[in-house]
């Protein structure tokens, strides 16, 4: 015997269409919590490339910088949770025209040194490159 049970629809918090709460909307880009995309992420440079092992940093690495605010990243380690500045003319690799000058790339570390590359736009990082092997650039 199987009998059909109807769920309860969980109630909207607004309208026919949810939205982004309107507290995070007015809160500074710095109160937020990054947000991580990986659309531009570069084939040569992609999630595919890395190991189990890497891509399971890589997801804990997101995790663990999701629950600090950008404020908070600023002030870590850059081996740690924080970043660093990558001087464009150190990028081996093809930089997106859509990245123009006067954006700043910056690295995290993802996987042991190797750094997740990308930029920053208000709350959102861009990951364009996983640099698992260190060819992007040079480490110094």
């Amino acid at each position: 015997m199987s009998s059909k049970r109807k769920f309860k629809q969980p109630p909207k918090e607004s309208g026919n269409k949810l939205g982004t709460p309107s507290a995070k909307q007015e809160e500074s880009p710095e109160q937020q919590p990054p947000i991580f995309s990986l659309r531009y992420l570069d084939n040569e440079y992609c999630i595919t490339k890395c190991t189990k092992d890497e891509q399971a940093a890589f997801a804990l690495k997101i995790h663990k910088l999701s629950q600090l605010t950008w404020c908070q990243i600023q002030s870590q380690d850059r081996h740690g949770l924080g970043y660093e500045k990558i001087a464009r003319v150190a990028i081996k690799a093809p930089i997106p025209k859509f990245i123009t000058e006067d954006v700043n790339i910056i690295a995290f570390r993802f996987s042991g040194k190797s750094p997740m590359v990308g930029y920053r736009d208000k709350a959102v990082f861009y990951v364009i490159w996983l640099d698992r092997d260190f060819t992007l650039y040079d480490h110094g």
